[in-house]
């Protein structure tokens, strides 16, 4: 017994569950800062004189460098340290905070946001694998990422409701001053509560691999972004082609390299594989709650807090998902666990599909939550299948690989699914617009039923109220199509875990004598790390 603390050399005691909550408070507050912005942003442009082009760098760049630096950082982390690394990245989001804060030019703004951008992604990384090095034990590791995981989720419900509370009595760089106790708490007492982990026979770190993974991510993200925004065009498609050449190139240099920045060694094990292509195909489902939100704001009326009320209830039963699924999976196969919840994530996307312009609000609430505790399992368990198959010394890699995926199938589930339901709202919409608006106005209107709106408010009240009408209704259209697909995607992710990995047993049972388990899949994988 290494200390009357901890129980046993796998057992974690009270200080790694305190380290938990250290680690859990900085994931709460990088996606809260995810979701602040959207409401700030009106008086960060009325304040400091940002245009249109501005104020979207000033949305986008910190995503950005958040994807761009994942792999990176989560490498770094396995070579110098991931307690060093995670400090250093708080004390440059504390300095980035309080630049955007007090920002007196969009540039400075955009400037402080990128470096809010590659802060975190020192953070999430850091924090994952520091949770794999702390917590040895299967059944405590699943539950401590499952919590991990709800704090984050919260933060992503959060975001509105404070923001809303923020700019109600603060100016609007309050916003993102949120974060400094928090990460000031860490910085104090994380040199006292998280291990030091580094591989001890890494090697450098290549730099001509960092160059080739932000040469291939940024762009790929870049240009699935503004296809999203403004369509297929060309400059964004030549964007993803030159992303998808310098992959390649990347992906060959790892396979070279014996100290790779990406151990594509990893994808070796089926439960990897199968975790990360189900986490890649649920978060391409992420646009339908998009399109929930502003069926809540310009359909419905609501302003962005009572919309955000209103989807309160389904991101509670997510976090609630999240936090009871490792505990149901000491019990259930997760595979069946996994497969039932899509089954009711699927429910959910069917309820979507009858919500109407003028009613149906009671299924849009009970579709939300059934689509968000149906899919709670999966990134709940999948976070743990995906660290647990990687050795100790890679787990920050394979924490990077996770949520570098999950940022790149968001950015292609709003280029497609968006597209999918501006497509079913131009053609619908199409039918309502007034013959005698000039084209401006018409162009306006097909774009998005933000535009309708704006248009029908300068139109008489009977036309205005036409071409609102019909817009609404084209846009409810577009969203059942989007629910539609979003189920669809649910039943083949349903196929690829259940057959992948039925053979994984409830979680804690028998696992050490498991020929299938997860963790002994990956050639090299000690057998019984000590912590």
């Amino acid at each position: 017994m290494k200390n009357a603390l901890y129980g046993n050399e796998m057992q974690a005691g009270i200080r790694e569950w305190t380290g938990l909550a250290v680690l859990a408070l900085p994931a709460l507050l990088v996606s809260i800062d995810l979701s602040v912005m959207i409401l700030a942003l009106p008086h960060i442009g009325a304040d400091l004189g940002a245009d249109s082009a501005q104020q979207l760098w000033i949305i986008d760049i910190y995503g950005f460098m958040l994807s761009g630096f994942l792999i990176t950082m989560g490498s770094l982390g396995d070579r110098i340290g991931r307690r060093k690394l995670l400090l250093i990245g708080g004390a440059a989001f504390v300095i980035a905070s309080i630049l955007a804060a007090f920002s007196q030019s969009a540039e400075m703004l955009i400037a402080a946001r990128a470096l809010l951008g590659i802060a975190g992604a020192t953070i999430s990384p850091s924090t994952l694998a520091l949770i794999s090095n702390m917590f040895r034990d299967h059944k405590q590791r699943s539950l401590a990422i499952g919590i991990w995981l709800t704090c984050s989720m919260g933060g992503m419900a959060l975001g509105p409701v404070v923001g809303g509370i923020m700019l109600n009595h603060f100016w609007w760089g309050s916003v993102f001053l949120l974060g400094v106790p928090v990460m000031l708490l860490l910085l104090i007492t994380g040199p006292i509560l998280l291990p030091e982990y580094r591989h001890p026979e890494s090697g450098r770190l290549d730099v001509t691999s960092v160059a080739l993974s932000l040469g291939t991510i940024l762009p790929v993200i870049y240009g699935l972004k503004e296809i999203a925004k403004y369509g297929l065009q060309m400059v964004p498609a030549l964007s993803i082609l030159a992303g998808v050449v310098l992959g390649t190139m990347f992906v060959s240099r790892q396979r070279r390299l014996t100290s790779p920045l990406l151990d594509l060694r990893l994808f070796a094990s089926p439960g990897f594989r199968a975790a990360l292509g189900g986490m890649f195909g649920i978060t391409l489902t992420g646009a339908t709650m998009l399109f929930i939100a502003q069926h809540l704001q310009f359909v419905q009326g609501m302003s962005p807090f009572q919309a955000g009320l209103y989807m309160l209830p389904g991101v509670i039963a997510s976090m609630a998902g999240m936090l009871l699924s490792p505990l149901i999976a000491r019990r259930v196969r997760p595979a069946r666990l996994i497969g039932t919840g899509l089954l009711v994530s699927t429910a959910g996307c069917f309820l979507l599909t009858q919500v109407g312009v003028e009613a149906g609000l009671t299924f849009l609430v009970l579709g939300y939550i059934c689509f968000n505790l149906g899919a709670a399992p999966l990134p709940s368990l999948s976070s743990d299948l995906v660290i647990g198959s990687a050795p100790p010394e890679k787990a920050g890699s394979a924490a990077a690989m996770l949520q570098t995926s999950g940022e790149f199938a968001f950015a292609l589930g709003i280029a497609v699914l968006g597209s999918i339901g501006t497509v079913v709202y131009r053609n619908q919409v199409a039918n309502s617009i007034p013959a005698d608006l000039p084209t401006s106005a018409v162009q306006a209107s097909q774009d998005s039923l933000a535009g309708a709106t704006a248009i029908a408010e300068g139109l008489t009240q009977q036309v205005g109220k036409a071409l609102l009408t019909g817009a609404r209704e084209a846009f409810t259209v577009g969203m059942h199509a989007v629910a539609a697909a979003s189920g669809a995607i649910m039943l083949a992710i349903i196929v690829l875990v259940v057959t992948q990995l039925r053979h994984v047993r409830p979680i804690g049972k028998a696992q050490s004598n498991q020929a299938d388990s997860i963790p002994e899949v990956v050639p090299g994988m000690p057998k019984n790390q000590k912590s």
